[in-house]
């Protein structure tokens, strides 16, 4: 299963950038739901993986907030993921 990386978990003064909001993923809440706890991949273009763990829904229409190991870099917005 895949899903798009659409931004960083923010605030309007503070950026988190160790979580990331993912698209693509569920259909809605009740779906975004099921996936929490599932382990996360988004592999760099050098070939490296960071994983990460999808925690929590993020919004009503499927969203979720995934918490990655480390900080994630600006090329990561708008790439996909694959989740196992």
């Amino acid at each position: 299963m895949e899903g798009i990386i659409s931004s960083y978990r923010g605030a309007r003064h503070t950026q988190k950038d160790n979580q990331m909001i993912v698209v693509g993923l569920a259909e809605n809440k009740e779906n975004a739901e099921k996936l929490m706890g599932k382990t996360v991949i988004w592999k760099t273009s050098a070939g490296k993986e960071i994983k990460g763990k999808v925690t929590f829904p993020h919004g009503g229409k499927g969203a979720v907030r995934v918490l990655f190991e480390k900080g994630m870099p600006g090329q990561s917005l708008g790439t996909k993921i694959s989740i196992q």
